[in-house]
């Protein structure tokens, strides 16, 4: 027969209790509903038992209310997100924060069992019109909220998944809000390079601009490139990790940090050949960090970063979005002076991201290739269908180009 095992004072220990040998304390080790591993300490053996036992009855309570549908949105959620073990890192922060942020404290409050299809479209309705949310933001909110209620249903919590068709609804309905994101114009593309390389204040910015509208990159693969990853000789490039910005709180303080990620999808593992503007702008860059320098940042065990700030760190992406601003909010007030003297209308850029740069490297891409494969890879989209909504966007221009051409080439009106 098994012996007991006992504390150094040769009181017997319950299943899960040890006590340590460094310093004597107890320790209670217990699986909690989502299956994870999880212990509490105490020096006293009396007090370590009364934590037990609130906790066991913690736990019950938890899942009666559960079970019985009473319990909240939120605690679906953490229900939910504890079982997602195969997300990636930078996925379950970027999930987890846009919950705490947009619906913790106030949607995520309701009892599940009582939310209907209309709390649900008056929620995104709110977001959109009180909260100025834009369409693609929504849509990660939904993708945090349809499988936690979808959760539920399978528990057999709910009968139904009320956001089911929300999304769609939303959709339907004219306004600003329909997430559409238009690449630069071929002539704004050009003007925004143009300015850059004629103004000693933003020239510095010129290799990296050009890097991203020549490959497509993700802000966070381009940032993350490294010398290593370039192949000047075969003239590829090669993405094969991600450097994700993120911010966390420590002691009630906001705090900005760097971590690699893989790509956003397998897919995203892909390598780019280079046209001869990136080479161009590339080998300008080495040779004038042979000068200056070497980045010598090093985050997760990587190094030799290729794009640096003034300050010879890596860039971050709010940084780079600034600076964006920055040089089409000169440019545009420099070309309206100047269009007025030339009395022309001006030929303005409007407004746009760092993401904006994908989007437009992906709609010339489109312009000029018909294999829609091809493009799904070199962009390193998952899915054939994302490719195929820019091609479709694009092709609608080129439809209407095609007919002005026409008109213009048939005299026979």
């Amino acid at each position: 027969m098994a012996q007991s095992r006992k504390d150094n004072k040769g009181r017997v220990l319950r299943k899960g209790e040890t006590q340590r040998s460094c310093d004597g304390k107890y320790v209670y080790t217990y699986t909690n509903p989502e299956g994870k591993r999880r212990s509490i300490y105490s020096k006293d053996i009396r007090e370590l038992r009364e934590r037990e036992a609130k906790l066991i009855k913690d736990q019950l309570d938890g899942l009666d209310v559960y079970a019985a549908g009473n319990s909240s949105i939120n605690f679906v959620f953490d229900r939910y997100i504890s079982t997602k073990s195969e997300l990636r890192r930078t996925t379950m922060r970027n999930y987890t924060y846009m919950y705490d942020r947009f619906i913790r404290g106030g949607f995520g409050k309701k009892k599940v069992a009582e939310v209907k299809y209309s709390d649900v479209l008056k929620f995104y309705q709110h977001l959109l019109k009180e909260k100025e949310m834009q369409i693609n933001t929504l849509e990660t909110i939904h993708t945090v909220l349809h499988p936690t209620f979808q959760l539920a249903v399978r528990d057999n919590i709910i009968r139904n998944n009320p956001s089911d068709g929300v999304m769609a609804e939303i959709k339907k309905k004219p306004g600003k809000n329909h997430g559409i994101r238009h690449a630069l114009t071929v002539e704004q593309q050009r003007a925004f390079i143009n300015y850059m390389e004629d103004k000693p204040t933003y020239y510095h910015w010129t290799p990296f601009f050009k890097f991203l509208l020549g490959t497509g990159c993700r802000i966070g693969e381009a940032i993350g490139i490294r010398w290593e990853d370039v192949d000047f000789e075969k003239r590829v490039i090669n993405i094969n990790h991600s450097l994700i910005y993120y911010s966390t709180q420590y002691k009630d303080h906001p705090m900005c940090s760097f971590s690699i990620s893989l790509p956003k999808t397998d897919a995203g593992i892909r390598s780019i050949p280079m046209m001869d503007a990136v080479y161009d702008a590339l080998q300008i860059e080495l040779e004038d960090q042979k000068v200056n320098g070497f980045n010598k940042t090093e985050i997760d065990g990587m190094s030799g970063f290729i794009f640096t700030n003034r300050f010879g760190n890596v860039h971050n992406p709010q940084a780079v979005n600034r600076a964006i601003k920055r040089i089409y909010e000169s440019y545009n007030a420099e070309e309206v002076v100047k269009a007025a003297k030339e009395h022309r209308e001006p030929l303005l850029i409007p407004h746009f991201s760092c993401h904006h740069l994908r989007h437009t490297f992906c709609s010339r891409f489109c312009e000029n290739e018909t294999n829609l494969k091809v493009i799904q890879s070199i962009m390193g989209h998952a899915n054939i269908e994302t490719t195929m909504d820019i091609y479709a966007e694009v092709t609608e221009t080129k439809k209407q180009e095609s007919i002005q051409n026409l008109a213009h080439t048939l005299d026979v009106f």
